[in-house]
């Protein structure tokens, strides 16, 4: 959709679409959107009820509804897709790029997936097929098929006409460069869109392509992909199997977006929010169990950690003062705990560690614990000194909060390694069982080293 004019902002623009929608005039509802910002459409279009939703997708034509698909985000996207007859939504979706096609797609069950590709045409579909394949988070889950490439033995003149004849086609194209392929499409050299402007038309393009150009393989990381872009300053880079045949294209611009949606990610796993994104639009129920399938867990882990104080509920009535510091030795190990969390999944994404590495990340943290801890337990045993005048109380808290410290710093080095192993999200685990682990065992320090010096404190 063609901005008509100047974009404006609404307080409260869902409402205008509720009413455009009532008009059932398809330009009219285009007209009011082009006017809005995309913000304001993503606003506009999650407050309309599911009917209003679905009404909106099928009264605009496939291209203006992929235009709405494009505002707002692929978890909202794929919901308003999945309410449509496959036949439409895969007209809709064929009007996208080839990446944001597979993001959509790869939201959707598996059943209303593949039901949407069977009503593609048979190359739109292969071709989903094939993005689909891909994770997220490689270069083939992040590259697009809209590119242009030609062979070595053509020449200017063909590349001209063949831009002219499909021009309307490829000025949606994101072109900056021209890409140069043998008979069985293996990567021979790239052109600037500039190298066209002086050579005879009659210049083959083998003399003018740059032989050899910076490409990245189809499995290659969002780290690598980052570092490729963070080193050289291109508009976009090829990507090829591991025949060097050109399958697609990535740009930066996508690596960035995918580098935020981790983030986002990984503050969502962090904050107890599982099973992708949320939004206050979705369906109550599904949000209810989503929230609870983890406070659940929770509850469980805190059960296990309060069982310790338990045990020793009579070493803790005879020392009150303890029950001070039994928080503070936990939140202390397990902010201690959770740098070293931080930095193994830091490694992990640049490789810069293995999972198999065990032993020499615990060798590693172990030894970094044991000056932290000690520093530490001298800090809160000095602390504990001052407030009670019992050198004996100093001794138990000081020493608890350094030995849990030692065992919160090696098991946080380890966990994220333990749990790639075992095929699990390190982001959404490794904090809470650390969390879990560490009030557990500073629990368990502090009073076993109380019992024993009971008769002193």
């Amino acid at each position: 959709m063609e901005p008509l004019e100047q974009e404006k902002e609404l307080e409260k623009p869902w409402e205008e679409l509720a009413t455009q929608l009532n008009t059932d005039d398809p330009q009219q509802i285009v007209a009011f959107l082009d006017s809005i910002t995309p913000a304001d459409t993503a606003l506009a279009v999650s407050r309309l009820n599911s009917e209003e939703q679905t009404k909106l997708l099928t009264l605009l034509t496939p291209e203006d509804a992929a235009d709405v698909i494009e505002d707002i985000s692929d978890a909202q996207g794929a919901d308003l897709i999945e309410e449509l007859q496959p036949e439409h939504a895969a007209a809709i979706l064929e009007e996208l790029d080839s990446d944001h096609i597979a993001d959509i797609l790869g939201e959707l069950d598996e059943a209303d997936a593949h039901a949407i590709i069977d009503q593609m045409t048979p190359e739109e579909a292969e071709e989903a097929r094939q993005f689909l394949a891909y994770e997220d988070d490689t270069a083939g889950g992040l590259m697009i098929s809209e590119f242009l490439d030609f062979q070595s033995e053509q020449t200017v003149q063909d590349v001209l006409e063949e831009l002219q004849t499909n021009r309307e086609k490829y000025a949606e194209y994101d072109v900056q460069y021209l890409y140069v392929t043998d008979d069985n499409n293996h990567l021979q050299g790239v052109l600037r869109m500039r190298d066209l402007l002086f050579p005879k038309r009659t210049t083959k393009l083998a003399t003018l392509m740059i032989n050899n150009p910076y490409r990245v393989n189809v499995n290659d990381s969002l780290e690598e992909l980052h570092n490729f872009f963070e080193e050289h300053n291109l508009f976009g880079v090829p990507v090829v199997d591991d025949d060097s045949q050109l399958l697609g294209i990535v740009l930066p611009e996508a690596v960035e977006e995918e580098k935020t949606n981790r983030s986002t990610d990984q503050f969502l796993g962090f904050s107890g929010i599982v099973g992708g994104e949320e939004f206050r639009s979705m369906p109550l129920l599904a949000r209810s169990g989503r929230r609870l399938s983890w406070l659940s867990l929770n509850i469980v882990l805190n059960i296990i950690a309060a069982s310790v104080i338990a045990i020793y509920q009579d070493t803790l009535a005879a020392v009150i003062a303890l029950a001070v510091f039994l928080p503070m030795v936990s939140d202390m190990s397990g902010c201690s705990g959770n740098q070293a969390v931080a930095v193994s999944m830091r490694e992990l994404s640049l490789g810069l560690v293995r999972p198999t590495e065990l032993l020499r990340v615990l060798a590693k943290e172990a030894s970094l614990g044991v000056l932290n801890g000690l520093a530490l337990g001298i800090l809160l045993g000095i602390i504990a000194y001052i407030w009670k005048g019992n050198a004996f109380l100093g001794l138990v808290v000081g020493g608890a909060l350094a030995v849990n410290t030692i065992v919160a710093v090696s098991l946080g080095g380890l966990i994220p390694l333990l749990l790639k192993r075992a095929k699990l999200d390190p982001a959404l685990v490794s904090s809470p069982l650390l969390t879990t682990v560490t009030d557990m065992c500073g629990f368990f320090f502090v009073l076993s080293f109380a019992s024993l010096v009971l008769e002193k404190l």
